[in-house]
């Protein structure tokens, strides 16, 4: 069985995307501890522990928090196309709380991109598989790519 050139070269553009905007990235990297574990052709995997600095006044993950994880995997997998990307729009439904020591991860998938416009679906899960939340966004190409 041979591998798919042309699969492979956008696997590898995704990839190095996803390390050139990580590697500026400090909102998520540096001032939220988030890790990025995937950037492929229209998808991203990140995740983050939730310590006590993401706590609110219930003692539970911010849902600001929350929200941040998904923006920082939908800018990631809209962007792997090496076209810059910006969101339009976006909404979020919160299932079920996130909690201390908790390991946040968020799979975001392209479910269609035509012209210039993207939507995504973030699913943020705990590390038990539970839902944590769903976010949809929206994006749209401007000018520019990544690298």
């Amino acid at each position: 069985m041979s591998s798919d050139p042309i699969k492979k070269e956008a696997t590898d553009l995704a990839r190095r995307v996803g390390e050139t905007m990580w590697a500026v990235d400090t909102a998520s990297k540096d001032t939220m501890g988030m890790e990025l574990l995937e950037c492929a052709p229209g998808r991203a995997v990140v995740r983050m522990e939730v310590k006590t600095l993401h706590l609110n006044g219930h003692q539970i993950c911010h849902g600001g928090f929350i929200f941040t994880l998904a923006d920082t995997t939908f800018a990631f997998a809209c962007n792997s196309h090496n076209k810059v990307a910006v969101a339009a729009g976006c909404s979020i439904e919160f299932l079920k709380s996130g909690q201390l020591g908790d390991v946040l991860t968020c799979v975001g998938v392209e479910q269609t991109l035509t012209g210039r416009h993207g939507i995504y679906d973030m699913r943020v899960t705990n590390q038990h598989g539970e839902v944590i939340a769903m976010f949809r966004g929206k994006s749209a190409q401007i000018a520019g790519t990544i690298v």
